[in-house]
């Protein structure tokens, strides 16, 4: 290394140290959140459009609106600060973990809009132009181009996009429409907050970081096909709540019980021994506080697995409620667009809340 590289390398910061949390770890808490919005949904004087598909009722993915007798509009956005440090890696975790919301519905992306806040006078332009080749180049591999947004000058670095999507409307795939004796699939492994937080501490293996960025990157394209498929009932994709919470918003959707098999769950390589060794984020405490009174656990669990389950997963995978018949079909799905780790985890049950054993 020149002389410049190394007064450049000293001088720029990491990413990380720039922001207060990271990915979906910087999701308000769900307890809070639901306190925020609780009038939300009712606002006096306010009418609904029935075109309105899919609203904020049962805290779903993505919001849908009914074009035409063959095209639903779906829009959402999602935006987060640094969970890693390499610049085009963050560009291209943001991006595919925001296009994951119109795959959790069965839609297709159609375009997409930047959302950009950067110190300005902290981060080179370089290192901002890195974060968002990342956002273009994922976007690129889904097909469609970021068509334009909006930029701030903040104090901590944030990036995502706003993504719109098409979708037949009787194909929409809402998180509230699982039948009791669905299985249920689960499309990517869990451990990403586990592994950002071993990050953080400096302590995480090159291998670890791959496989990190390998699941944060792969886009959840299935729900396409899935969408296709009668026997699957509901979708939604696993993010800042983590398992418990997002299969809990699932129960509460559909007003029955999600029975998880903890044996069944795919993990990713080193992320038990890591919580056993109590490197777990802020986040899966605060999700446990807002939601845990729900999740019944059995006895014998240990604090690495009730982590784990509340992990925080930034780009994570599709949770899929589908009739037992198409089972293997949804499997072969996965595998076929090289999701390795997807697993059957569970059953929908008669009752409410989650159920672990």
């Amino acid at each position: 290394m020149n002389a410049p590289d190394a007064l450049k390398s000293l001088t720029v910061p990491r990413l990380t140290s720039l922001s207060h949390g990271g990915g979906c770890g910087c999701k308000i808490a769900p307890g809070v959140l639901s306190e925020i919005l609780k009038n939300s949904s009712n606002m006096p004087g306010l009418n609904l459009p029935k075109e309105l598909l899919v609203g904020i009722e049962t805290a779903d993915d993505a919001a849908v609106y009914w074009l035409n007798d063959e095209q639903a509009l779906i829009a959402t956005t999602d935006f987060f600060m640094p969970i890693v440090d390499d610049p085009y890696d963050f560009g291209r975790i943001a991006a595919t973990n925001a296009i994951s919301d119109v795959y959790a519905m069965g839609g297709t992306p159609i375009m997409a809009l930047g959302l950009v806040g950067m110190p300005i006078n902290v981060l080179p332009l370089e290192t901002i132009g890195a974060i968002l080749r990342g956002g273009q180049d994922v976007c690129r591999d889904a097909g469609i181009p970021i068509a334009g947004g909006h930029t701030i000058d903040s104090v901590e670095p944030i990036y995502g996009l706003v993504v719109m999507g098409l979708v037949h409307p009787s194909r929409v795939k809402k998180n509230s429409d699982a039948k009791a004796g669905d299985v249920l699939i689960l499309g990517k492994p869990l451990g990403i907050g586990i592994l950002s937080a071993a990050l953080k501490k400096e302590i995480l293996s090159a291998e670890g970081y791959a496989q990190m960025i390998a699941v944060t990157t792969q886009l959840n394209k299935p729900g396409i096909e899935l969408a296709k498929l009668d026997g699957v009932h509901a979708l939604t994709d696993i993010t800042g709540f983590g398992l418990a919470g997002h299969g809990l918003e699932l129960a509460r959707g559909a007003k029955l019980k999600m029975h998880i098999d903890l044996a069944n769950i795919p993990l990713l390589p080193g992320v038990l021994e890591l919580a056993e060794a109590g490197v777990v984020t802020g986040a899966s405490e605060r999700n446990w506080a807002s939601y845990g009174a729900e999740i019944a656990l059995p006895a014998t669990i240990s604090a690495a697995y009730k982590a784990l389950l509340c992990d925080p997963q930034t780009s994570g995978g599709l949770l899929v409620s589908c009739a037992p018949e198409v089972e293997a079909e949804v499997l072969a799905c996965f595998e076929r667009q090289g999701f390795a780790y997807a697993r059957t985890i569970g059953r929908m049950r008669e009752g409410s809340g989650v159920q672990v054993a």
